[in-house]
């Protein structure tokens, strides 16, 4: 049940489905998505303007508080899948909206591709922090 009449970063729950299979990143401190789109623009003769945004895919990051070795053995397999010649698998990853009507509403990101921008860094008494960005070639309600 929804907490506000509003949404709120508890309302959303995500999960990665990798060439493994699901990927379980602990302690997600927050998630973020664009869509990426390319602009087109008309001036017509007459001198009105038309325009359009064209989807060029969506893009975002995750920051986490590392509990476990899973961001890091999901990029290591990705990357080592690379370098056996199995060329790079797309992911896909799901995204659960808790609606202040109690309704859920779920997105699945299609061909979504990671990057580990942040393995994070060790420093004594300090959480470790880490950043995955990512890339998906489309965003679809399901």
């Amino acid at each position: 049940m929804a907490v506000t009449a509003f949404s709120i970063g508890r309302d959303t729950q995500l999960v990665v489905m990798g060439p493994s299979g699901r990927v379980d990143i602990s302690h997600v401190t927050s998630f973020e998505s664009r869509q990426l789109t390319s602009s087109v623009r008309v001036n017509r003769l007459d001198g009105s303007q038309l325009g359009a945004e064209l989807p060029k895919g969506w893009e975002g990051s995750f920051d986490a508080e590392r509990g476990t070795s899973a961001l890091d053995d999901f990029i290591s397999t990705v990357e080592q899948n690379f370098y056996n010649g199995g060329g790079t698998q797309p992911c896909t990853m799901y995204q659960y909206i808790t609606e202040t009507d109690s309704s859920v509403s779920t997105y699945q990101f299609d061909g979504v591709v990671f990057k580990l921008a942040s393995a994070g860094a060790w420093k004594g008494d300090a959480s470790v922090k880490q950043k995955l960005e990512f890339y998906a070639t489309r965003k679809k309600r399901i």
